[in-house]
């Protein structure tokens, strides 16, 4: 066994629960043949590009949607991304799958296993392990409410009246829910919905039926593992119960299992919250997260391309630092869910983070709020297509305009350190859902629409629509980006300061050589700037435009 896994099962539990879990986990670990690899980012390369999709994101007459995903994909995405981040696929019963009922299984009105398989021969598969809560409707709940020993204390219920003040959370709803079972009725915690129960992940049986669903994933192929809402994990009353040293000491342990047992295997931490907090989940660099949501990178990309400075940017980017060569960030701008604003506290102002907010509305976009300790709210997450926070979708603006500012965010996005993630919305030009939002009631299905096949290829095949251009863009940009080695995760990267208005990034491969010089115009002027100092020779870059350029 891992000897990193004893003294972290000792820090969680006292002396009998830690010895037993010790002994549970060696007969799961047992049961697990050993899969070769390095526990470490060392080797994803310049190559490494994930789609974020849902299952069921493409349809297909006479095809289960995964099937029909993965022949869209094969058809269109072969050589453009390495591998696909698969949203919630089990059974669900809302939050449009993060209320999973069995985790074991795949929904079968998405497909199968074998779908899953077939996907995963030509691409890189990302699994959700959504290990905060369950569904009301799962079994493992149903089971603690009727009494069920094999259920007992799975989920946290709360007696009397602990202070709970503190806890921070990303929701206006009740923390607690009630619920009647044998025993009478009983308070819940629901970080998120009163159908998204939280386990207890006090009780050690909690720890190793979950540790048991993560090698059950690498075994169904996933190279990705991503935590979702993995700082909330560990309830204490009496605090935030957000980035308790319990949560981290848990997520040391999934790392320490994995290496142990699956060490190709990569996780990666989702936690939208301000940017210092969210590198914490890197560890020391060899004991957490390989790869961290860079989720400060949205709003600060959206704020320097709506106000055309770059300056706040340029200033957080020259500030970034990991902790080794073994762990890298999951850039990205849009995803699933909305663009989150408290990761941009403490970098943008109050003022600007209000701009971005009014600026959302404005484009007809929503703003979702969460409690405060105080009792007031205050807003979480901008729910907009990142197309339309960039363009207003109700203006007459050129698709080449609008297509070309879009790009040059995606393109800050893609040069950075790390390993990018593109939401299939934004690889395909989509604009918002709002009618799906508004019949939903669903905030956050403004940009969650689902697509025909014939309809989509349709509108890409018509060279004048915006599809057409950012696709083309995007694909443009991809695979120049995984031909240069400059960007592969471990190339070095600088941040120039050229120009307030400008984005400016020299990446350089870690051995020395194959340089690339990535400049971006967040403004509406035209632009020239003198990369290599006073007295070379100028680049002229066009308003909202970029420019790669491999350097000698």
């Amino acid at each position: 066994m891992n000897p990193r896994i004893p003294p972290l099962l000792a820090a969680l539990y006292d002396g009998p629960a830690a010895t037993d879990s010790e002994a549970r986990l060696a007969a799961l670990l047992d049961r697990c043949p050993r899969s070769p690899g390095t526990g470490a980012t060392a080797g994803l390369t310049e190559r490494d590009v994930l789609l974020i999709t849902y299952a069921d994101q493409v349809r297909g007459a006479g095809l289960t949607p995964l099937a029909a995903l993965d022949r869209f994909a094969r058809d269109h995405l072969s050589g453009v991304v390495s591998g696909i981040h698969l949203l919630p696929f089990y059974p669900w019963s809302s939050d449009d799958g993060f209320s999973v009922k069995d985790f074991f299984a795949v929904a079968p009105e998405y497909g199968t296993w074998d779908d899953l398989t077939r996907l995963g021969g030509a691409f890189d598969l990302m699994f959700d392990a959504v290990l905060n809560h369950m569904s009301a409707e799962s079994r493992w709940f149903r089971g603690f409410v009727a009494g069920d020993p094999a259920y007992r204390d799975f989920f946290v219920t709360v007696e009397g009246a602990p202070d709970l003040s503190q806890v921070i959370r990303p929701r206006a709803l009740p923390l607690l829910t009630e619920f009647s079972g044998v025993g009478g009725r009983r308070r819940v915690w629901t970080t998120f919905s009163a159908d998204q129960v939280d386990l207890n992940f006090k009780n050690p049986a909690v720890l190793m039926a979950v540790l048991e669903v993560l090698l059950f994933y690498v075994r169904q192929g996933a190279r990705f593992i991503r935590l979702d809402a993995i700082a909330f994990l560990w309830k204490e009353p009496g605090t935030t119960c957000l980035h308790l040293p319990q949560t981290h000491r848990i997520i040391q342990l999934m790392r320490a299992v994995l290496d142990e047992a699956a060490p190709q295997a990569l996780l990666i931490t989702e936690t939208n919250v301000p940017h210092r907090d969210n590198v914490s989940y890197f560890g020391d660099g060899t004991n957490e997260a390989q790869l961290v949501y860079n989720f400060a990178l949205p709003p600060l990309v959206l704020h320097s391309l709506q106000t055309g400075d770059a300056t706040k940017l340029t200033a957080w980017a020259q500030s970034l630092r990991l902790p080794s060569d073994r762990v890298t960030f999951f850039n990205f701008l849009a995803s699933h869910d909305g663009i989150g604003l408290n990761p941009a506290r403490g970098i943008l102002s109050e003022e600007e983070i209000a701009a971005l907010v009014r600026r959302t509305e404005e484009r007809g976009g929503f703003i979702s709020c969460k409690n405060l300790p105080d009792g007031s709210q205050a807003p979480y997450e901008m729910n907009i297509n990142y197309l339309d926070a960039l363009s207003d979708p109700a203006a007459t603006e050129a698709p080449e305009l609008a297509a070309r500012r879009f790009l040059t965010a995606q393109a800050i996005m893609l040069c950075l350190q790390g390993v990018p993630g593109i939401y299939f919305h934004s690889l395909f030009g989509s604009r918002g859902d709002r009618p799906g939002a508004e019949a939903s009631g669903i905030k956050r299905r403004i940009n969650r629409e689902k697509l025909e096949r014939a309809r989509l290829e349709g509108e890409l095949a018509e060279p004048a629509s915006l599809r057409h251009r950012v696709f083309a863009g995007m694909r443009a940009l991809l695979q120049l980006r995984r031909g240069h080695p400059a960007f592969a995760p471990a190339a070095r990267q600088t941040v120039l300061d050229l120009d307030p208005r400008v984005f400016a990034v020299r990446r350089e491969r870690a051995e020395g050589g194959d340089r690339m010089l990535c400049l971006h115009n967040t403004g509406a002027v035209e632009i020239s700037v003198c990369p290599g100092g006073p007295g070379s020779p100028p680049l002229t870059i066009e308003p909202w435009g970029h420019r790669w350029l491999p350097l000698p």
